[in-house]
């Protein structure tokens, strides 16, 4: 069995993290917690997710709401994220996060406290269907790539804050990597005006913000004459959720080192 404390269990993604961690074979939920300041801090979690009353009390400090957990799983953001690695260092306590925003010296950070201390899985999209597809474009990359335009397109919620999506920055990573085309220096993230032929060096990322969209990703290959079009779609959070919840699963008796999806699922 094992115990999973909630990161900001009051957040979309958290609430779903503990309502399906009551329904996942293998996983208890022992643990909850959220801001310093929150509304709700100090009731019974069941109680806060639409479920019988649990006995678990949020709290608003990571080292009670941790304390008999194996993982912590955390979908806040990248600030709160990164302390929250920091203290589960200290407590011996493996983490699987799911935040998106990351600045690359807190990647850094992540890399050296996961090899250091504890076992992190990392990623921007914890969906198996998004984890399946990043391997299948790097399959396809490597055989039409260098002749076929490459375009990314990716459309979320009106409430996401950081552009483009993780998850779309990691397909992108995938298909440079394939081309060995230094990322940096081939992502467009917009056009704008007189741009001029389009170069075929380059991987275009276009992004779309509005309503309640959850997630969806389409990489376009686009040749003399055809076009490869290869989309995920998702419809609900659940599907980030199931995902975590795995990791957790997979994530608890790992030796200290920073993990991501592929390596959950078995496809590196």
């Amino acid at each position: 069995m094992v115990n999973i404390a909630v990161a900001g269990a009051m957040g979309r993604m958290g609430q779903r993290i503990a309502a399906l961690c009551l329904q996942t074979e293998g996983a208890k939920l022992v643990g909850a917690f959220e801001r310093k300041g929150h509304k709700d801090v100090g009731k019974d979690l069941g109680v806060l997710i639409g479920s019988a009353p649990l006995g678990i009390t949020l709290r608003d400090n990571m080292q009670e709401a941790a304390q008999e957990a194996h993982v912590v799983v955390d979908f806040t953001h990248a600030s709160s994220s990164l302390q929250h690695m920091r203290i589960a260092a200290g407590l011996g306590k493996a983490m699987v996060i799911g935040t998106t925003g990351f600045k690359e010296e807190e990647l850094q950070e992540l890399r050296s406290l996961a090899a250091q201390k504890v076992p992190c899985v990392q990623a921007f999209n914890m969906s198996l269907g998004v984890n399946l597809l990043l391997k299948v474009l790097a399959d396809v990359a490597r055989v039409l790539g260098r002749d076929y335009d490459i375009e990314i397109l990716e459309a979320h919620h009106r409430f996401k804050k950081d552009a483009p999506s993780g998850t779309a920055l990691r397909m992108a990573e995938a298909i440079s990597e394939a081309l060995d085309w230094p990322l940096q220096e081939v992502a467009q993230y917009a056009r704008k005006g007189m741009i001029g032929e389009r170069p075929r060096r380059q991987i275009g990322i276009q992004c779309i913000r509005a309503g309640d969209i959850v997630g969806e990703h389409t990489v376009i290959f686009g040749g003399l004459g055809e076009r490869i079009e290869i989309t995920h779609k998702a419809s609900s959070r659940d599907t980030f959720a199931r995902g975590a919840l795995k990791a957790a699963l997979w994530v608890k008796d790992k030796p200290p080192g920073l993990y991501d999806m592929q390596d959950v699922l078995g496809l590196k």
